[in-house]
């Protein structure tokens, strides 16, 4: 399935019902009076989140949601039906924005959570609403009030834990798919991952958390160079960041500022978050190489640096555990 993590939509709640004007008419009643009905309520436009969905290709689609119209009033006092309300069903994570993508509607992060985004409009009055001591006979009914309608963009923020984030090629993938069943798609060129992805890992029978990877950041990335910086919205919600570079690649410290830039940029709250630092690739350095690289950056960073391997699996359990940690802390704050 192809992930789409964006989407602009139309929405119209429905109209209400008109009210009419009737009068009772039987035999051998002399003087029956107004009897006419209200109209019916119009359709609600409803957004709720559901556990089975995890992209908003659906809505490309599929981009007018309009509710149906409130039932008219019929005589002998019968109000119209209401109409039934449209649920739009979206991913967890879902967040709502107006068309001015500034302003922030509704959050559904988790599930069974929902929104009345749009009311349907009132059913009018008929004229049995107007009967009065002095107006024993109106024959004013009035019609339905209108429903709302709006443009609104849809943007899914994945759930997830923890995030890998790092310059194209620093083994994300490789990590992700190492520590969890994951399988995303591996391979020698830079930016393999076109997708975010997720995978749970399970250090024992009560700790398991949600691992979220997304395509490789390189310098400009927030002035749209690569693939941009809209995927790190992805990682906006994790607890915790673990920040891979590429103990190979030679300057690790310039690579570590890199990402750190990117951040900055895209949200300095996305910057704050707790960050553990990770060398891997150390399969392809010498024992040497990865003393001194791992030195330099953890003066540059001013905290320790776990060194592993994600092909071959030399400290990921290390790794996995330290995000672990920065998880509990964070739950145990919240």
């Amino acid at each position: 399935m192809k992930f789409l993590d964006q989407a602009k939509i139309y929405c119209r709640s429905g109209d209400g019902g008109n009210g009419v004007v009737a009068f009772r008419r039987e035999k051998f009643i002399e003087f029956g009076g107004p009897d006419g009905g209200n109209g019916g309520r119009g359709g609600d436009v409803v957004v709720e989140a559901v556990a089975n969905l995890n992209t908003l290709i659906d809505f490309r689609y599929t981009q007018h949601f309009r509710a149906a119209k409130g039932g008219n009033g019929a005589g002998s006092d019968r109000t119209g039906a209401n109409a039934p309300p449209v649920v739009i069903k979206v991913p967890i994570g879902t967040q709502i924005y107006d068309d001015d993508r500034a302003l922030l509607l509704a959050d559904l992060d988790a599930p069974g959570k929902r929104i009345v985004l749009l009311r349907g409009g009132d059913g009018g009055f008929g004229n049995s609403h107007y009967k009065t001591s002095t107006n024993r006979a109106p024959r004013r009914a009035d019609k339905g009030w209108p429903g709302e309608e709006r443009w609104v963009w849809l943007r899914l923020k994945l759930i997830a834990d923890a995030g890998l984030v790092g310059l194209p090629n620093a083994g994300k993938s490789t990590l992700l798919a190492a520590a969890s069943a994951a399988r995303p798609k591996i391979a020698d060129y830079p930016f393999t991952t076109l997708a975010p992805q997720l995978g749970v890992v399970r250090l024992s029978a009560t700790q398991e958390f949600v691992l979220a990877d997304i395509p490789g950041l390189i310098e400009g990335a927030h002035a749209g160079a690569g693939l941009g910086d809209r995927f790190l919205g992805h990682v906006e919600r994790c607890a915790v960041l673990l920040h891979l570079i590429d103990g190979s690649a030679g300057d690790v410290v310039q690579a570590w500022r890199t990402i750190r830039a990117e951040l900055a940029a895209y949200d300095s709250a996305l910057a704050e978050k707790p960050e553990i630092v990770a060398l891997n690739k150390a399969d392809a350095m010498t024992p040497r190489e990865a003393a001194a690289r791992r030195a330099a950056l953890a003066r540059a960073t001013g905290r320790p640096v776990l060194l592993l391997s994600g092909a071959t699996g030399q400290g990921v359990p290390a790794v996995m555990q330290a995000l672990w940690s920065e998880i509990t802390r964070a739950r145990g704050a919240a």
